[in-house]
């Protein structure tokens, strides 16, 4: 891990940036500390089905992914989840606790239950909302808990199997276009439907899975947008892409005019946010 978080120090400088990075994996060591959801009570589609779900309890301890990676960001401390303390049933089917999906979500993200519930509008019908769980179809968790922190935080043995970073969009640009030139791929940068933590962790690892290896944008969920900064979005990738971009980064367009310029206004954007001191 030390050359990953030297050469991130490096990229971080290049692009103006003023926050780590996240990396993403799956674990069976529950962390010492950090942000977990309270115990959620059990659901599934066939406890649905025979309207044994607690309502009630399950909403009781809703807890967004991203507002616990919000945490983990702010206080430098893991983010964590499991099958049994999954905060959001959405999360928890994103994060590959558990499938497939309640039906109920599927109402929900669309137009609602008169009557039962208001919907999102996210997508234009249930069935549109139930082809989309279809298509993630989220890997299995592969242990026990799903851990995210600061990529600095990560030690012995190891890992992250996701990077991922929370920026506005100069920086974004800036690592989007990192990854087109690493690769040469005009379209390995993704930016797909999906809640917050669809597009952190089951994405990028749909993508992957799928031999095509795609940085992924994620963050425009209204549902998610309290837990970002203003015009704040993430990027995702594989830590085998991330490498490649680290690799890629000294001989890349951040060494020229062009981007200085671009720096610039990363560095006056911090300074606008409060982020900085002034000059």
């Amino acid at each position: 891990m030390n050359d990953i978080l030297e050469q991130t120090s490096a990229l971080i400088e290049d692009l103006g940036h003023d926050e780590e990075p996240v990396g993403i994996f799956y674990t069976d060591a529950e962390p010492g500390d950090g942000f977990v959801p309270k115990p959620g009570v059990p659901f599934n589609i066939e406890m649905e089905a025979k309207n044994e779900i607690d309502w009630k309890g399950l909403w009781g301890n809703f807890s967004c992914v991203l507002g616990k990676v919000w945490l983990a960001r702010r206080q430098r401390k893991p983010a964590y989840f499991e099958a049994t303390r999954y905060g959001c049933p959405g999360g928890s089917f994103f994060l590959g606790f558990h499938k497939p999906q309640i039906h109920f979500l599927d109402h929900y993200i669309s137009l609602g239950i008169p009557n039962v519930t208001e919907g999102e509008f996210y997508l234009p019908s249930p069935q549109h909302v139930r082809a989309f769980f279809d298509a993630i179809d989220p890997r299995p968790a592969p242990a026990r808990f799903c851990v995210i922190k600061p990529l600095s935080l990560f030690c012995g043995g190891e890992t992250p199997e996701l990077v991922a970073f929370f920026s506005r969009g100069e920086v974004l640009g800036g690592l989007c276009q990192l990854a087109f030139f690493a690769t040469g791929d005009p379209d390995v940068v993704a930016l797909p439907f999906g809640a917050g933590c669809s597009n952190l962790v089951t994405w990028p690892l749909r993508y992957l899975e799928t031999g095509r290896p795609r940085a992924v944008v994620g963050g425009m969920d209204p549902s998610c947008r309290k837990f970002l900064k203003a015009d704040e979005l993430s990027f995702c990738v594989p830590i085998a892409l991330y490498r490649t971009m680290l690799a890629a980064r000294p001989e890349s367009f951040l060494k020229t005019k062009t981007w200085a310029g671009v720096r610039t206004k990363v560095l006056r954007s911090r300074r606008a946010w409060g982020e900085m001191p002034e000059d």
